[in-house]
């Protein structure tokens, strides 16, 4: 529809189309999920080289030497950090695995402890003999770990692995082919549709470019935010656990939780006997949730992406109800992209003159391939 200044809006059977349309993708991406995981890791990678390639080809280079430049500049990059930080790693391999079982204990120890306060305020709690049980399942789980969890967790790993690697040979193609690509597609439209198609590809690109921008602008936030509560409490470590938190927060509500979980752990391991301070952790993620999922996200993917705080907030739990944790994930930038699709779509089914141009055209070409054919 048309606003009063004459400028296409969005109606009402717009919006509905692109939710649905967003819910139907979502579910689609949910079968596929070994394919759009590695894809997502390449657009990430595919927007972080894209300026270095598109300034090379300003100098003149051509899009096939700037690419295989980029990609073996960044593949040449990588290889020397790994270089540098493998050995460093298998020094702090051991290390690392006493901190975690460390801060394991530490968790484990506080859980018993808190169990043990409620048997001392809920009789049903010590008839149930609750700090007993706790301790024996803590027990089954530690020497049965090996037997019952490792061989799916190595699966797990086997599985994943080779679609993970598709990710940079993913990046490379569209870094090396995405402009041809793009003048393939523009070859099949119209002609009177041409501005328009050009015009659809220029904010597919520039969504989710925008989302990526908007997502390491809430990792910052959330870092911060984090960080700083963390430090106030007195929780070793605050940068570090903010930014890991922050990162896993890129995966909604599962992330959130995790990174809470391992913050409690620390916190109960540098203040053991002490539950309340593990309490602070905890109210300080919740706290932090809530401004992100109500304040932060919208103020950054949301705003990036042109999107109402309230269509933000609701379209992430529409996804993971349809999607789970890979909806979660994706249901922004799907929709980002469902959205520019369903406007040019409107924009094009609400402009007489393009359908007009259009048929203009189609007509001409009728008289021109039927010219000879006609009788003097």
């Amino acid at each position: 529809m048309m606003d009063a200044a004459g400028q296409y809006r969005a109606g009402p059977v717009v919006w509905a189309a692109n939710i649905a349309g967003t819910c139907l993708i979502l579910f689609l991406f949910q079968k596929i999920l070994w394919l759009v995981v590695p894809f997502v890791l390449a657009m990430v990678i595919y927007f972080g080289l894209l300026p270095l390639k598109l300034r090379l080809v300003l100098n003149g280079v051509s899009h096939d030497a700037a690419a295989a430049w980029v990609s073996a500049g960044a593949f040449f990059i990588l290889l020397l950090i790994g270089i540098l930080v493998f050995p460093w790693l298998l020094a702090e391999a051991v290390s690392w695995q006493d901190s975690a079982t460390n801060y394991l204990n530490g968790g484990i120890q506080m859980l018993s402890t808190v169990i043990s306060q409620l048997e001392g305020r809920i009789g049903m709690l010590a008839q149930a003999r609750a700090s007993e049980a706790f301790a024996a399942q803590v027990a089954d789980f530690s020497a049965h770990f090996a037997e019952k969890y490792l061989p799916a967790i190595t699966m797990s790993i086997a599985v994943w692995s080779p679609s993970l690697l598709l990710a940079p040979f993913l990046a490379f193609f569209m870094l090396r082919d995405g402009w041809r690509f793009r003048k393939f597609l523009i070859r099949a439209v119209p002609n009177a549709y041409f501005e328009r198609c050009l015009y659809l590809m220029e904010q597919v690109d520039q969504t989710a470019r925008l989302y990526f921008v908007g997502l390491i602008k809430l990792t910052l936030l959330d870092t911060l935010c984090l960080a700083s509560g963390l430090w106030i409490i007195g929780v070793s470590g605050p940068l570090m656990l903010g930014l890991l938190a922050a990162v896993l927060a890129w995966i909604p509500f599962v992330g959130s939780i995790l990174g809470c979980i391992i913050v409690v752990l620390v916190a109960a391991t540098d203040f053991p006997g002490n539950p309340g301070m593990a309490y602070a952790a905890v109210g300080l993620f919740v706290f932090v949730r809530l401004l992100d999922d109500f304040v932060f996200m919208p103020m950054t993917i949301g705003k990036s992406l042109n999107m109402h705080p309230l269509l933000t907030v609701l379209m992430i739990f529409v996804g993971g109800a349809v999607a789970g944790v890979p909806g979660l994930m994706m249901v922004l930038p799907v929709l980002g992209v469902v959205m520019v699709f369903g406007e040019t779509i409107g924009m094009l089914v609400n402009d007489p003159r393009l359908r007009a141009r259009h048929a203009h055209e189609r007509a001409l070409r009728q008289q021109l391939v039927t010219r000879d054919l006609t009788l003097p």
